[in-house]
């Protein structure tokens, strides 16, 4: 049963603004328009008029807009009041829209509420639903043009595409099966190993699009570990653009993490500074470093960074031989600049060298960042993905591989081969949602903001 009751929410962003919007979504809005300005409204005209509350007073004066079923947001009727953005105007706006519909059990949305609906009336599928919360947190230019681009339905397309040539195959399986009596080589004569492995390759290349659509959309998590003093924070001022961490010549100055984002190539960085590894007596000092190697279990990239001037340090063998075997790491000698022009210092093979003060290898570390972390700056994702997705992309993947050794063997296994491509096939379709849990659904919603 699809809810129909009445929801109602604020659907600007709190704090004051210029304009603010009230939005009401339901199956009948009637009684409410006749409630609220004592006649209806014009579907998708603009009216200007002043909001009233039930004895008369004048609450606010703006614009509303009625959306009628089917031709909204959510598929339903949708109400919205365009008033002054002032919060107390604003939650007498609420108010008196929630006083106009009690009878039809009218209720405060929760949050994502209005798109869950358009997704469970069909206005849009999952993964577009998706893409509207990453569009409204999208921290880059790329970052919105690829959430655009999965709310316009070029990711779901690409999907469905995937999903109806793997229908195709599973009919002429599965009609094989219904008919054990006709002696055909199915293998053979409807090209089912080829089939399949057009179907591989394809899947193969949107799955590595998609890895660049989860980086694009979730960022990388990059740690700055080291000994103090190695420039950890002058690192990260320089990669920053700004002074967001504080340097002194006093080892272990940082105490606790500082995170800042930056961008390289439109994609999001979260720069995490950490308090300097070594052995010390002092408490505070020591969950600073307790602190560090959390950040560190979780990096997506860590940098390591030594003091160029001390190579071959046995505090670095050590912190080397306790960072996470899973995670790449980049060894980033820095202080170059203190060596002189004559030193003639080359960094071992897979390492850099740069100085943090003087800006000096600062392009070619953001370069190497990127590619640790899987980043093809030639395949860009032309939309955003989340690690749902690429998670229901391998394992449909997996299923197809699966096939794969079935169809190497003969026909006396194609009720196998049958039931991998429908494995397949329900997890490709669970991307766009037509094989999703109401549990899911609840986790994916309850991210978005109250009235979107």
């Amino acid at each position: 049963m699809f809810p129909t009751a009445p929801i109602a929410a604020i659907a600007t962003a709190p704090g004051r603004g210029g304009i603010g919007v009230v939005r009401v979504s339901g199956a009948d809005l009637v009684p409410v328009m006749l409630s609220l300005f004592g006649r209806t409204l014009t579907p998708r005209h603009a009216h200007y008029l002043p909001f009233t509350a039930a004895d008369g007073e004048v609450l606010d004066q703006g614009i509303a807009l009625y959306f009628k079923a089917p031709h909204s947001y959510t598929g339903e009727d949708v109400l919205e009041l365009q008033g002054h953005g002032g919060p107390a105007v604003l939650r007498r706006l609420l108010s008196r829209c929630l006083e106009a519909a009690r009878e039809q059990g009218i209720r405060l949305a929760e949050p994502g509420e209005f798109t869950r609906r358009a997704f469970l009336n069909d206005r849009m599928d999952l993964a577009q639903a998706e893409a509207v919360a990453d569009l409204i947190d999208a921290s880059s230019e790329a970052a919105a043009r690829g959430a655009m681009a999965s709310l316009s339905g070029d990711f779901s397309r690409r999907v469905d595409e995937l999903a109806e040539r793997i229908v195709h195959l599973r009919m002429l399986v599965e009609a094989t099966l219904d008919f054990p009596e006709e002696e055909i080589d199915f293998l053979e004569k409807y090209q089912a190993r080829p089939t399949l492995a057009a179907l591989v390759a394809d899947l193969d290349t949107l799955i590595a699009q998609a890895r660049q659509g989860v980086i694009l959309r979730e960022g990388l998590h990059v740690v700055l570990a080291g000994q103090p003093n190695v420039g950890k924070s002058s690192l990260l001022n320089a990669l920053a653009g700004d002074e967001v961490a504080i340097v002194t010549p006093i080892a272990g100055t940082t105490r606790d993490k500082v995170v800042q984002e930056i961008h390289i190539d439109g994609v999001p960085l979260h720069i995490v500074d950490t308090a300097g590894l070594r052995e010390t007596e002092d408490t505070v000092e020591s969950i600073g470093i307790a602190r560090t190697w959390k950040e560190i279990e979780r990096a997506d990239v860590i940098l390591h960074l030594q003091d160029v001037t001390r190579p071959g340090d046995q505090l670095d063998a050590a912190i080397t031989d306790r960072l996470p075997a899973r995670t790449p790491v980049l060894v980033v000698y820095n202080k170059a600049d203190l060596l002189g022009d004559a030193a003639g210092f080359v960094a071992p093979e897979g390492s850099l060298a740069i100085s943090a003060r003087e800006g000096v290898g600062l392009d070619t570390l953001r370069s190497e960042l990127l590619r640790l972390a899987g980043w093809n700056p030639g395949g860009e994702s032309p939309w955003l993905a989340r690690e749902r997705h690429l998670h229901a992309l391998q394992a449909s993947a997996e299923h197809l591989a699966i096939a794969g050794e079935h169809a190497e063997l003969d026909d006396r296994v194609l009720d196998l081969f049958a039931e991998e491509l429908r494995l397949a096939h329900e997890s490709l379709t669970s991307i766009t949602g037509k094989f999703t849990s109401d549990d899911l659904l609840g986790e994916i919603f309850s991210s978005f903001c109250i009235g979107k």
